[in-house]
């Protein structure tokens, strides 16, 4: 087995290929100066495996009193779904912070819940968007210094927001576990604190408070269905919720491709999980939180698991008809209602967070496509006809005399093994 590079050679090697594209002002000088990971106790203080920290209601009540007048109430409507799916579902629409997801509810608090010191010294995080967006926009307001460290899959969208919130952003990293390990040295080297975007206990109890709007904007609620990726969020929502009305039912949904959560309550605590690419990135955490475990377990009724071409159709669904454009990780709670999972809801009221609406443009485009393709709007076939004049005419008549759009059109003859008088023709068509 190969050692695990050191962390100088992997910030070297990262400062290369990316910090050059980034604002050297944003650059720490020392930043090739970091010290051997082996010289660092790599343990975050806040989220010890071993003394996982249960969040109280309290700390939940607290937060709201002190983010109330920072962040947004979002509204939490009736949806235009509820015909379709049997179900009286509203939808809580937090993806209309400032900053586009439910992150600043609890990156607003821990900021607030610094030592006077700490401000004065300034923040650390690793993150892919969402918390690093929150974290940033919040420092600026409170004039707490801000350093976030984004891995190289990070939506260029969202390092450009960062920047233009006056934040420190380094670009560094091939995933999430290599830009945390970076995060956390900078941390322990500059002497900053590190906030965990999903474990840090004031996160967990800061994002409770969207329970808490969900409770006092909706009445008789049966279920709220909640997306889990690193399980901060319904962490908070299901302490809530539970503590005010215990007959809720809380439903945690996970995308296929990372089901993180359900690898936790199957071995007992949290574990690690490969994770692949997924329209949900925001729910690719490969091992969920420590103290978010903890005080999630006991709460959550239902862990379901939902395929990507459902969270494709929910992102689809949600733009024709509720004119909502969300991103993967704040669809994957539709999701689940759609594929069927959750039938034992219908003729009752639920609730659903769409909880980000940070979709890159690019990828919005393709997961509109693969909703229509997976929902049967959108077809491809091929067909052999007559290369002879008018052969693609009278295919286009037929296919018109459907009923159905052409979109796309493409015919091939160097590969073609049948006879020279015929070219294979691939059609995409709108349905």
């Amino acid at each position: 087995m190969q050692p695990e590079p050191s962390i100088n050679n992997l910030v070297s090697h990262v400062k290369m290929d990316h910090i050059h594209s980034l604002d050297h002002k944003n650059v720490p000088a020392d930043f090739n100066q970091m010290p051997d990971d082996n010289t660092i106790e790599m343990v975050d203080p806040y989220c010890r495996p071993n003394k996982p920290v249960k969040v109280t209601f309290s700390d939940v009540t607290s937060a709201s009193f002190k983010v109330k007048n920072r962040i947004i109430a979002t509204p939490c409507y009736k949806s235009h779904l509820s015909q379709i799916t049997g179900m009286e579902i509203y939808f809580k629409k937090d993806f209309l912070q400032t900053t586009g997801s439910f992150k600043e509810r609890g990156a607003c608090y821990a900021l607030l819940m610094l030592s006077e010191q700490d401000k004065k010294k300034g923040v650390i995080t690793a993150s892919l968007g969402n918390h690093a967006l929150a974290l940033c926009y919040h420092g600026k307001k409170l004039d707490i210094p801000v350093t976030v460290i984004m891995p190289k899959v990070a939506p260029i969208m969202k390092v450009q927001s960062c920047k233009t919130y006056g934040a420190t952003v380094i670009v560094a990293g091939k995933d999430m576990k290599e830009t945390k390990k970076i995060a956390m040295n900078m941390a322990k080297q500059k002497n900053l604190t590190y906030i965990n975007g999903y474990d840090h206990p004031d996160i967990i109890a800061g994002q409770g408070t969207l329970g808490l709007e969900i409770i006092e904007q909706v009445s008789n609620i049966d279920a709220v269905i909640v997306p889990i990726g690193g399980a901060g969020l319904i962490a908070g929502v299901a302490l809530a919720v539970k503590t005010l009305h215990p007959n809720v039912k809380i439903i945690g949904v996970e995308s296929e491709r990372c089901p993180s959560f359900s690898a936790a309550l199957e071995a007992g605590k949290p574990v690690a999980v490969p994770i692949s690419s997924t329209l949900s990135d925001g729910l690719a955490v490969p091992m969920v939180g420590y103290n978010a475990f903890a005080t999630a377990q006991s709460l959550i009724d239902k862990v379901v698991v939902v395929k990507e071409e459902w969270i494709a159709i929910s992102i689809l669904r949600l733009i024709e008809l509720e004119k909502c454009v969300v991103e993967g990780a704040g669809a994957a709670g539709l999701a689940a209602v759609l594929a069927g999972h959750l039938d034992e809801f219908k003729g009752k009221r639920i609730v659903i967070p769409l909880c980000g609406g940070n979709i890159d443009t690019t990828i919005l485009g393709r997961c509109l496509d693969r909703g229509l393709a997976a929902d049967g709007r959108l077809l491809k076939f091929s067909v052999m006809v007559s290369d002879r004049s008018g052969g693609i005419a009278e295919l286009c008549r037929l296919v018109a005399e459907t009923g159905v759009s052409i979109k796309d059109i493409l015919h091939e003859r160097a590969w073609i093994t049948s006879d020279v008088f015929s070219v294979k023709v691939k059609v995409v068509c709108d349905t």
